[in-house]
């Protein structure tokens, strides 16, 4: 079966770290772009941060910028989210896709994960 398995969410205080990773499942992401997309409760699923096959194309949406950091080690088959100085608006189940090719902008999304949770309160 073709997935990825995300991990690291949690209850943590506004200011505060989490680092999310993406670990692939029955297929190799080397050659891949993959994107984390973030769904709030009662909201569409949003697209934050994005990172081509070989890390050197990354994008990221405006609500994230400059405290999250996409990664990737395709070693260990797995992507990383590390999310810094946190909000109650970042609430909301993390998941990642890969795309249909190998950098962000040509790409459409496939193989979800289940995804983990993320919330942000005092």
């Amino acid at each position: 079966q073709l997935q990825f398995v995300e991990s690291g969410g949690g209850v943590v205080q506004p200011g505060g770290s989490l680092r999310l990773s993406c670990t692939a499942s029955g297929f190799s992401l080397a050659y891949d772009a993959i994107r984390w997309f973030r769904q709030a409760l009662g909201k569409e699923r949003e697209g934050i941060s994005c990172i081509s096959w070989r890390g050197d194309a990354i994008e990221y949406a405006d609500s994230v910028k400059g405290r999250f950091t996409i990664s990737r080690d395709n070693a260990k088959n797995t992507v990383y989210l590390e999310m810094n100085n946190l909000t109650p608006s970042d609430n909301g189940v993390y998941s990642c896709a890969r795309g249909t090719a190998r950098i962000c902008a040509r790409s459409q999304w496939r193989s979800w994960g289940q995804g983990t949770q993320v919330t942000v309160s005092s």
